[in-house]
């Protein structure tokens, strides 16, 4: 089987064009990462800023999988001003998408891709969603998607005859662990940031929309009730 390819093409004003693609393993979408002999910076490593709750051990992984799979991209846009407005074009699979958007929202995007299918045990939860990409995705539909993923997970398990979570209370102790994870690479980039702000900004936006996505599945779910009033 074809690696699963979804290829970002990024045009910035005066012409500067940038494409990054992010291929992943059809059977456990896990990301196909490129042979890079350059040396991993320092910050990648697992113990610098590593995460809360984090499963890995230092000696077992001395290395942050995210950290090593974000670190081109972090180096490439240090010094890029986030609301820099670029073309975005995102090649998938099944279809094609075309955004003007900012720099921190295009890298958002990526980002969230390379997290989740990086190798981190705790981003492997989202890596169903990541197979069904969505570039920019507004928080209503990063709230349906994130919940109905999380029952069909829950459906299946059922039919394994484990114990499911129709209740949602396992998804929002999953994104409390998201989160972690988001303020801790966040500290990890900070070391090296310079004029630049893109990077920074992406992670932060990153954690604002896990945090939100929990309280919004806590507290207001009942808001997409309307869509199945005819039931």
């Amino acid at each position: 089987m074809e690696d699963i390819r979804i290829e970002y093409d990024l045009k910035f004003e005066g012409g500067r064009k940038w494409s990054y693609v992010v291929a992943l393993d059809p059977k456990n979408l896990s990301l196909v990462a490129e042979e890079n002999s350059k040396k991993l910076p320092e910050w990648t490593k697992l113990e610098v800023e590593q995460c809360e709750g984090c499963p890995l051990s230092v000696n077992e992984n001395p290395y942050c999988p995210i950290a090593v799979e974000l670190s081109a991209l972090v180096e490439k846009f240090k010094d890029e001003i986030s609301y820099t407005q670029v073309a975005v074009k995102v090649k998938t699979p099944e279809r094609d998408y075309f955004k003007q958007v900012s720099v921190q929202e295009a890298l958002l995007s990526i980002f969230g891709l390379i997290m989740a299918t990086s190798g981190c045990p705790v981003m492997n939860y989202l890596k169903p969603m990541a197979r069904f990409h969505l570039p920019f995705a507004s928080m209503e539909e990063s709230i349906i998607r994130s919940v109905s993923m999380h029952l069909l997970r829950q459906y299946f398990q059922k039919l394994k005859g484990k114990e499911a979570d129709f209740e949602l209370k396992k998804l929002d102790k999953k994104y409390e662990q998201i989160q972690k994870v988001n303020m801790g690479l966040s500290r990890r980039i900070r070391q090296v940031l310079k004029a630049g702000d893109a990077n920074q900004n992406t992670v932060t936006t990153f954690h604002c929309i896990s945090k939100m996505l929990s309280m919004s599945i806590n507290r207001n779910l009942r808001n997409y009730e309307y869509l199945f009033q005819d039931d």
